[in-house]
């Protein structure tokens, strides 16, 4: 059953893509993530209420290091979305993964330290391969669209997929010490209601685009089920087995995407940008394997 969850969760972000890129018309960035963020505290809120869950929380500090790194992410990856294929945009995305694998690479090269009893860093191996496939299926995936002078926006999708990285790894600090999911998530609507509040001050905001602007509801509504679809899917798989299951199914978000990139926007992706779409995938299961084996249980990550 938990596959099922997961799956239905990723079909859920496919689907707020979708959302996305169609609201993009009409709002900027900014007012996409503020939004966002304020559909999602009414929701989360009567979440936590239904669960009889505090939303008052001893760690602040660590929430709004969680909330920048997560609003930083989100920005970019609704910018790349915007201007990318759905499906390029959603697997840069993705790329958190093997963004992970890389910083426990450069991790353990910095806490090295030379001595006769560990003379070389430890060669990681199947780290390192994984790394070097993934950023080989990005510059693959992302070299047609630096010819259709879409660097800004790759640039974007990569920045979102880092920066979710450093947000995934706040959440599993969070998840530790006993942070609720519900508390971790709302805290994060709200830094996002925030943020994207500010950047409006600065960018300024669209005029209302009447009826049209009935797309930003859907955008909150299947980012907070796609959540808890993730997190119902996590808490059910009771063993690493299930754990690493879960994690990879994650991934059937960008075959969602890649679907409605080309039936609801014709998108044109060439064999060469597939190909490193497949790279990128197979690079990012394989980073869920070895990570998942060397600390299990480790909790969804968020959009």
């Amino acid at each position: 059953m938990q596959a099922l969850w997961m799956v239905l969760g990723a079909f859920l972000f496919a689907s707020m893509g979708v959302c996305i890129k169609i609201a993009s018309a009409d709002f900027n960035a900014a007012e996409l993530v503020f939004y966002r963020g304020l559909i999602g505290i009414a929701m989360l809120w009567l979440l936590a209420r239904s669960q009889r869950v505090s939303l008052a929380t001893r760690y602040p500090g660590m929430h709004a290091w969680r909330s920048l790194v997560g609003v930083s992410a989100l920005g970019a990856w609704f910018y790349a979305i915007a201007h990318l294929p759905l499906a390029t945009a959603m697997t840069l995305n993705y790329m958190s993964s093997v963004w992970i694998a890389a910083f426990l690479v450069g991790g353990a090269l910095l806490a090295w330290r030379p001595s006769q009893a560990n003379p070389q860093p430890a060669f990681q191996g199947p780290l390192v391969l994984t790394v070097l496939t993934g950023f080989a299926g990005v510059v693959m995936m992302l070299r047609p669209n630096l010819e259709q002078n879409q660097a800004l926006a790759s640039l974007c999708g990569l920045l979102s997929g880092i920066a979710a990285a450093f947000a995934y790894m706040q959440v599993v600090a969070l998840s530790r010490i006993g942070e609720p999911e519900a508390r971790t998530v709302f805290y994060f609507a709200i830094g996002s209601t925030l943020a994207g509040g500010v950047a409006m001050l600065i960018v300024g905001t669209s005029p209302w685009p009447g009826w049209r602007g009935l797309w930003l509801l859907p955008i909150g509504v299947l980012a907070s089920g796609g959540q808890l679809c993730m997190t119902r899917a996590y808490a059910s798989a009771r063993t690493q087995r299930g754990t690493l299951v879960v994690a990879n199914l994650q991934y059937s978000g960008i075959v969602f995407a890649a679907f409605y990139s080309v039936l609801l926007f014709g998108d044109q992706i060439p064999p060469i940008g597939w190909i490193g779409m497949a790279l990128i995938v197979g690079s990012g299961i394989v980073a869920t394997i070895l990570r998942t084996r060397a600390a299990p249980g480790t909790p969804a990550e968020e959009h």
